[in-house]
């Protein structure tokens, strides 16, 4: 009896198994190269922050997983009350995340447990408590001055100095970890209300 053999999906005979092999493996590793690609497209436009401390309660807890945008400040602007991560500028290879207050050229005082930015009393519902400490600081060009919502454990700002603008990774927009705990981070008005 002659050898058969059987159509490909092409109607085209095939010769042996080993063709169908490889053309199987050519179209997984199409897959995978396509996987990685997109994976990292999308690396390079939303990163992901574990909170490793207390110093952003209670609007974030220690163990939640944030989604930051890092192209949001590629096209826009930073502004007052934005949840950002950064690389600390004391030691770059540790990522913080704080919620900005003051932008270049504000002048940022607190003073009897609430915080003023441009002679303007802020508004900040979010906090845990209001600071037991006082200070008045002029945010350079070029840096931001950021403060953490737990404000009296919480190192930041008004304990090692401004951040670098170019410090700056994203803008922290949603909590999707735990799946209990999922939510978005708008930014307040924190103007508003104030007085």
């Amino acid at each position: 009896m002659e050898n058969q053999t059987a159509p490909d999906f092409n109607g085209e005979p095939i010769k042996s198994g080993s063709k169908v092999f490889f053309r199987n493996l050519f179209e997984i590793a199409q897959m995978l190269v396509m996987a990685l690609v997109l994976y990292f497209i999308i690396d390079s436009a939303v990163g992901r922050v574990r909170v490793q401390k207390i110093s952003m309660e209670p609007t974030l807890l220690p163990g939640e997983i944030l989604l930051v945008n890092k192209l949001e400040y590629k096209l826009g602007e930073i502004e007052r009350g934005d949840i950002v991560t950064f690389h600390f500028p004391l030691d770059p290879t540790l990522d913080y995340v704080k919620r900005v207050i003051g932008l270049p050229g504000d002048k940022v005082i607190v003073k009897g447990g609430q915080v003023w930015v441009n002679d303007q009393e802020l508004y900040e519902p979010y906090i845990s408590a209001p600071p037991e400490y006082d200070g008045g600081w002029e945010v350079p060009e070029g840096k931001l001055f950021v403060l953490g919502d737990n404000r009296n454990p919480s190192a930041d700002s008004h304990v090692w100095g401004f951040v670098p603008l170019e410090n700056v990774i994203g803008k922290a927009f949603a909590v999707y970890w735990p799946v209990t705990k999922i939510r978005g981070l708008p930014t307040p008005d924190i103007f508003a209300l104030a007085n």
